[in-house]
């Protein structure tokens, strides 16, 4: 039986693994925002500025397999990132992360502490 070719509408699963391991999986559409498939998932991202980058409440932890594969993040997310709690390498702001072909199985780590010096 030929395999069925992925069409734009079918859906991209994304795995997010929460601050006490636990793996929640979700699908969504390409060109949504990872941002929005996280909170429609339930996991504890503000997102503040609403994908302004104007905070850091949407941070993850790309899984390090992942975080090569992903368009590099712009001068401005990465002055953004600083301000952010628990950092690492693979860290990333979810909303600036659209999702596309090619990211069927991301994985992204939802840090434990959060920190936005923009309110305090």
């Amino acid at each position: 039986m030929p395999q069925r070719r992925r069409r734009e509408s079918d859906e991209l699963k994304v795995r997010f693994v929460t601050s006490d391991g636990s793996v929640v999986p979700a699908e969504a559409e390409s060109g949504t925002s990872l941002l929005e498939l996280a909170q429609a998932a339930g996991m504890p991202l503000e997102g503040t500025c609403e994908g302004q980058m104007a905070c850091s409440t949407c941070h993850v932890i790309v899984a390090p397999e992942w975080f090569e594969k992903l368009p590099p993040a712009s001068a401005d997310e990465e002055d953004m990132l600083d301000l952010a709690a628990g950092v690492t390498r693979t860290s990333r702001l979810s909303c600036q992360i659209e999702l596309a072909e090619g990211m069927e199985g991301l994985e992204v780590r939802i840090p434990g502490l959060a920190r936005d010096m923009q309110f305090g």
